[in-house]
């Protein structure tokens, strides 16, 4: 049997921190963002809301082989 890797509890760890401080810092934006016309609110929040997967496949492939590449 193989030995749990400690990559995958300190990954999703890390991941929840990111998702969290990711979440806090769009919405510090939103009293800025709210003087936006709302076609550029939406924009801002459609790639805000998608733009933070981007950093999690290295993550996840890290956690998976213990390589980033």
């Amino acid at each position: 049997m193989d030995t749990p890797s400690w990559r995958k509890p300190f990954g999703m760890f890390g991941i929840l921190a990111y998702v969290t401080i990711w979440a806090v810092a769009v919405a510090s934006l939103s009293g800025l963002v709210g003087l936006w016309p709302v076609i550029a609110q939406a924009v801002f929040y459609v790639i805000a809301g998608t733009i933070w997967i981007l950093p999690l496949k290295p993550v996840l492939k890290w956690m998976e082989t213990g390589h980033f590449r």
